[in-house]
């Protein structure tokens, strides 16, 4: 098979389990995916679309029915899981108790009989990667969950593999704690050069951690591409939800949106359009009228729940300044770039 020295290329790539009361369920159908050299990849899916099922399949770990998964154009079927020089990171990092950070970051170059030299020397550059210089002697049970999880990223990347594969990585971890991380992970990943494939249900993460987002739903891949590609234009309603957009409206709404958005450039003929919540403000000169529903502080800015005219219930925002009280009758202006047109008639 033919393919870019570094590139990892998944081609017609089918799995099916013999689920017992369902019979034959084909959990990854005949998916296409090439994860570039350097590059991140988020999989993006809710539970059980067969994301997890797909980064198994690719590590070796499970049997795939039909398909070929190639590495610099060579075919991988036959390869076992520890030959094929890539490494596993899982949501709860596996790290050994009875041993300190540095062990557990040492032990794969243990493994390949590196001398100690080389081990320590090793362990120090990945420490200082992840940002955990002067832990070596702390002991697993003594250290932060993000903290585990960076000496779990620091002993997936140890003997530089050839693709990194992340299961859910940050998933254990609390909100504010995951989006710390997912952001340092970016970094770490991106200046270590490691092409690496995340699945995640999470739009937030997928978007922190990737340059690349594949949308996965009941198994199929619905949408692959740049993180700004993808989220302009959404393939559909359910690919746009994943992605993090609120509210989809159709219909009069949407030709509504558009025609607002568009004006006289003929971009108005809009069938459904995704709505983020930031997409409506409150402007006392906006186009659009409706009603306050709910009001909730945030620190940087009000959250509203509106039924505005002409669209129904939908998100809108206000600025902490400005008063808006619950049935108040407001004014909202319309923000393009929170918009995602999902069907064009043209």
């Amino acid at each position: 098979m033919s393919g870019s020295a570094g590139t990892l290329t998944v081609r017609d790539l089918t799995v099916r389990f013999d689920d017992g009361r369902r019979g034959t369920v084909v959990a990854v159908d005949a998916v296409d995916l090439d994860l570039p050299p350097g590059s991140v990849t988020a999989v993006l899916g809710p539970s059980g679309c067969g994301k997890s099922t797909l980064l198994r399949a690719i590590a070796g770990l499970e049997r795939s029915d039909r398909g070929v998964i190639a590495y610099g154009g060579a075919d991988l079927a036959g390869t076992p899981v520890h030959r094929r020089g890539f490494a596993l990171m899982f949501q709860d990092g596996q790290l050994f108790p009875h041993a300190d950070v540095a062990a557990n970051i040492g032990y794969p170059l243990r493994l390949r009989r590196r001398r100690r030299a080389e081990v320590r020397a090793r362990v120090g550059e990945l420490l200082d990667l992840v940002g955990l210089d002067g832990y070596a002697a702390r002991m697993p049970a003594t250290l932060s969950g993000g903290e585990r999880q960076r000496v779990a990223l620091a002993r997936a990347l140890a003997v530089e593999p050839r693709l990194l594969l992340l299961d859910e990585p940050f998933s254990a971890l609390d909100r504010g704690m995951r989006e710390r991380l997912a952001a340092e992970v970016a970094d770490i990943l991106r200046r270590a050069g490691t092409t690496s494939l995340v699945v995640t249900h999470d739009h937030e993460e997928a978007f922190a951690v990737a340059d690349r987002i594949a949308v996965m739903r009941a198994g199929e891949l619905v949408q692959v591409g740049g993180l700004a590609e993808v989220w302009a234009a959404p393939v559909d309603a359910s690919a746009a939800e994943l992605l993090g957009y609120d509210t989809v409206v159709a219909g009069e709404g949407a030709a509504l949106l558009g025609r607002l958005v568009g004006g006289d450039t003929g971009e108005a003929d809009w069938d459904a359009v995704a709505l983020r919540r930031s997409a409506l403000v409150l402007d006392g000169s906006g186009p659009l009228a409706g009603v306050v529903r709910a009001a909730r502080a945030t620190p940087d800015l009000v959250r509203l729940e509106l039924d505005v005219d002409g669209l129904g219930r939908v998100s809108g925002v206000a600025d902490l300044g400005q008063v808006v009280a619950v049935g108040q009758h407001v004014r909202l202006g319309v923000r393009a770039d929170r918009l995602a047109a999902l069907e064009s008639k043209n």
